[in-house]
């Protein structure tokens, strides 16, 4: 990671939502694992460094999938004909109490983190199961493949089988035992408190957790209005229901920088307190299509100015490849296009492909594209065998058809926090 780094190939990137910088055949340089810039032509003082030539390939920033579910990484296609508590009730709480074997959660969570590199993601905000061992293993096997970002260990003690339901105090002392232990052992994964969501937590739950977010001063994840049946289900649960948002915010966990996945119906209120506490939306397009949960009007958030970041939301969706995502980021919008009597406009590339990349490296702490100073994230994809018999295409063209058609076979090199990864 000593030394100069310099990359000369096309390079594209998203630094502001709707914003795509092409530079063709431009020069990135990298210096002791850190972006120095990016330049049309290579500038004097590098000249004599050694240049690692990517004619014929893209050079783009890394992926950042802001909400998935690493337990939930054997069930990919699984049981997409259902509703979202139908499918959680026969497929996801079987597999997560399997990670209560340690030896299950290691062969898991290995190939998961490998399957992230070469898929080209190198930052995540992903939910563990309840165990807290298995949990440590998950952001092991994160922080050895050098993906960066934030893990939790999952709650959950009501409305849930009784082989996979904690009991509140033990949760809690688990979950601030895992605290401690992992921000002492690890440098890229940081840990997020997060409850599974409202029916799965009771009120004492939430009260607590919200002390230990408060306490170690760390952030929240949580689904925040996925789908009509678990609203329902949370107004049922609750005595005074003002809001989905309110459920959360009168323990302290709807507070700046938190993660809520979803919002397929958050109404003005919950936007409006989102927009004035910093609190961040993931839109998972794949997974509301894959459960048929909604559509989240993403434009709406945008327009706001409540930030919106992109998740696989694996295994509800079923691709963990980033580009699936971003696609259906874009056919999500069209079908919002159409249902709001064509009043919201349709994301385009540069729009989703920000939210895939740049959206989710500033909710982490960087800046957006490659911004100087940052460590280095950043794929390589060749894309020659989709250009051979269609020469002469500018750069934002063959970059649309890249994240369209792109494989992971496609992506020859993957840099994650200044370290060459693949």
């Amino acid at each position: 990671m000593n030394g100069y780094l310099i990359l000369h190939g096309d390079i594209v990137e998203a630094p502001s939502f709707g914003k795509l910088n092409c530079v063709e055949y431009g020069y990135l340089v990298a210096k002791d694992g850190r972006i120095v810039g990016v330049y049309k032509d290579l500038p004097e003082e590098y000249e004599g460094q050694p240049v690692t030539d990517l004619a014929g390939s893209i050079i783009m920033p890394s992926f950042c999938d802001m909400h998935l579910h690493a337990p939930q990484y054997p069930l990919l296609g699984l049981g997409l004909d259902m509703q979202l508590l139908e499918w959680l009730e026969t497929y996801t709480y079987p597999t997560e109490a399997r990670f209560a074997s340690n030896e299950y959660a290691s062969r898991v969570y290995y190939a998961f983190a490998k399957d992230l590199i070469n898929g080209g993601t190198t930052r995540v905000a992903a939910f563990s199961s309840i165990h807290k061992e298995a949990t440590m293993i998950l952001m092991d096997a994160l922080e050895r493949a050098r993906v960066i970002g934030l893990v939790g260990k999952v709650n959950m003690d009501r409305n849930c089988p009784d082989y996979i339901r904690e009991d509140t105090a033990k949760s809690l002392e688990d979950t601030e035992q895992w605290i401690i232990e992992s921000r002492r052992k690890y440098r890229f994964v940081k840990p997020a408190i997060t409850p599974r969501f409202i029916p799965t937590c009771s009120p004492e739950l939430l009260d607590g957790l919200g002390k230990l977010a408060a306490k170690y001063n760390i952030p929240v994840q949580t689904h925040l209005s996925e789908n009509s049946d678990e609203i329902n289900l949370t107004r049922a649960l609750s005595k005074e229901y003002a809001g989905y948002w309110h459920e959360y915010a009168q323990h302290g966990l709807f507070t700046e920088g938190a993660l809520m996945a979803h919002c397929v119906y958050s109404d003005h209120m919950e936007r409006s307190v989102m927009h004035e506490r910093n609190v961040w939306a993931v839109h998972c397009p794949t997974a509301n299509m894959d459960l048929s949960t909604g559509i989240m009007p993403v434009r709406r958030f945008v327009y706001e100015d409540i930030n919106v970041a992109l998740g696989s939301d694996v295994a509800g969706g079923a691709a963990i490849f980033m580009p699936r995502v971003i696609i259906s980021a874009i056919r999500a919008s069209k079908r919002n296009w159409l249902a709001t009597a064509r009043n919201e406009r349709c994301l385009n590339m540069a729009e989703a492909f920000y939210l895939a990349t740049s959206a989710g490296a500033k909710r982490l702490g960087y800046g957006g594209g490659f911004t100087p100073g940052d460590p280095l994230h950043c794929i390589v994809a060749d894309d020659q065998r989709m250009c051979m018999a269609d020469e002469g295409r500018s750069l934002r063209e063959r970059f649309e058809r890249l994240i369209y058609r792109m494989q992971p076979a496609d992506i020859t090199h993957v840099w994650s926090e200044g370290e060459r990864v693949k």
